[in-house]
């Protein structure tokens, strides 16, 4: 997530999050700011896509822009898939096999 608190956000700020998403191999990236996007910036997040959730099919956007008013008056909120629902985005670790002195670790 990326939280900006000024009022000079622009659209090589979006690219940055878009970066960092991609390297980091993260599904989603938020940028949160006090400052109403411009229409660059939402062009610029829309350009990378959506997320499809493997549980549900869902969709959502790849690269989310929300203002800290949005937030606070309730008009806008992150979207995510629902991991009460069964939704998971995580992989999940794979055991080690054969490694006998670890078991007395937590005995």
């Amino acid at each position: 997530m990326s939280v900006k608190g000024g009022e000079n956000v622009n659209v090589a700020m979006v690219r940055d999050l878009a970066h960092v998403v991609t390297r980091e191999k993260a599904e989603l990236g938020l940028f949160v700011t006090l400052a109403e996007p411009s229409k660059p910036m939402e062009t610029e997040a829309v350009k990378e896509g959506f997320y499809t959730s493997p549980a549900t099919g869902a969709e959502f956007p790849r690269i989310q822009i929300l203002t800290i008013k949005g937030l606070l008056d309730g008009s806008e909120r992150a979207r995510y898939p629902d991991l009460a629902q069964g939704g998971h985005t995580f992989k999940k670790a794979r055991r080690e096999q054969g490694k006998a002195d670890q078991a007395g670790l937590f005995e």
